[in-house]
């Protein structure tokens, strides 16, 4: 009876990992045919999610048979979803310099910074492709915040990294993210902080037009 049970055990997570699969599959040619990002019902299944898309961004950077511009426009096209551009780009000015921006230097913001942080995502990505990334159990703080931790597995040692998500109507969208306990939206508000004490939003402005550091 009691390796019944553990064959039934066996099935049922069995089962539960193709199931994650099927519903986040993580072939980048088949993510790139859907046009519709997935509305997930229950929270436990974005790390099946964020995983999924990983695995396939990984597999895109190793891929040699493609052009290293035709590998950002697919990476773009898959990770951009995940992320609340605009929500990121306000929250990195907080409450004492959003204001300060017109509305169309808000909307030349927030495209500059967009621009900045896809790059930037993208060069760490190239950095880790070859480590092995594990998402574990979903952290819910509230009805609309949760945290999905990942770790990679590196030669020398293990790195954490914290996505961050809150609910849009009905999609989970990353608003922020942590590598080695460093909150990427808190650094950039530092810098951008930094900027705006010594000079204007022109000069904000024309610092993110530049090409970045990091």
């Amino acid at each position: 009876m009691r390796r019944l049970k553990y064959t039934l055990l066996i099935f049922l997570i069995a089962g539960q990992t193709a199931y994650a699969a099927n519903k986040y599959p993580s072939d980048p040619n088949e993510l790139l045919r859907t046009k519709s990002f997935p509305i997930v019902k229950d929270p436990n299944e974005l790390r099946d999610l964020l995983q999924s898309r990983w695995d396939a961004v990984a597999i895109i950077l190793k891929k040699k048979d493609i052009d290293e511009k035709v590998k950002e426009e697919q990476i773009y096209k898959i990770v951009s979803p995940l992320f609340d551009f605009p929500l990121i780009a306000k929250l990195t000015l907080g409450r004492t310099n959003w204001p300060k921006l017109s509305p169309p230097q808000r909307e030349e913001f927030t495209r500059l910074f967009t621009s900045r942080l896809k790059n930037s995502y993208l060069k760490k990505m190239k950095l880790y492709m070859n480590d092995k990334a594990l998402c574990k159990p979903v952290q819910q703080k509230n009805k609309t915040i949760i945290y999905v931790p990942m770790q990679l597995i590196t030669k020398d040692s293990k790195i954490v990294i914290l996505y961050k998500l809150r609910k849009v109507d009905k999609f989970w969208k990353i608003y922020d993210v942590e590598i080695q306990g460093v909150s990427i939206l808190l650094t950039y508000r530092s810098q951008f902080d930094d900027i705006l004490r010594r000079g204007t939003v022109k000069d904000l402005l024309s610092q993110l037009e530049k090409p970045a550091d990091d």
